[in-house]
């Protein structure tokens, strides 16, 4: 990766674009899976080969994950508003349990949010064209085996969380890009060479 400060922040800047775009082309919900997609895939391309992918290659990908990802964007967002429900009950007391339930709601939706990252990370990782076992199954496979890659990705996904409410909201979709790079780099140090695949 770059060493030259230009490049980095070249690469600042490519990543704060890329994140723009991404939260764009989500905004549908219906095209959230194949937008977060074929940003994870521009990403592996630049970790894998040093460079971007081009526009025909990415609007390829996004046209493939396009039908398998639709139920991605409104079921990432109706299980976070659920969440966020069940945590303001148990906060305000409509909800017995307390402490101990808002612990353990807050620890299932950080698992589910780092598995959430995973399939995100493993939709660009996989090689084109490949249909089985599909990124959320492959996901669910390497948490499985290693339950401390969803760990880390929730705790990448935390990070971004935290500089998204100190950053100015017109910033928060940079932040994107930044989190797609960041779970790009972490998970296979995290996984070992069993995320390692061909680009």
């Amino acid at each position: 990766m770059p060493h030259d400060w230009r490049e980095s922040l070249r690469l600042a800047a490519d990543l704060a674009l890329l994140g723009i775009v991404v939260t764009l082309l989500s905004l549908p919900l219906l095209t959230a899976g194949a937008a977060v997609a074929t940003g994870s895939h521009a990403i592996r391309h630049l970790i894998a080969h040093g460079r971007w992918p081009s526009l025909a290659d990415c609007w390829a990908v996004f046209r493939r994950r396009l039908v398998p990802g639709l139920i991605a964007g409104p079921a990432v967002a109706l299980g976070s508003a659920l969440l966020l429900i069940d945590i303001a009950a148990l906060r305000r007391g409509a909800v017995p349990g307390g402490g101990p339930v808002l612990t353990l709601v807050l620890a299932i939706g950080a698992l589910a949010a780092g598995y959430v990252a995973l399939v995100a990370v493993e939709a660009g990782t996989l090689p084109p064209g490949t249909r089985r076992p599909g990124a959320a199954r492959s996901a669910f496979a390497l948490a499985w085996a290693r339950p401390v890659v969803p760990l880390a990705a929730a705790g990448v996904l935390a990070v971004v969380a935290v500089l998204a409410l100190l950053v100015h909201p017109a910033l928060v979709p940079v932040l994107a890009g930044y989190a797609l790079f960041a779970l790009h780099v972490v998970t296979p140090k995290v996984a070992g060479p069993r995320l390692t695949r061909a680009a």
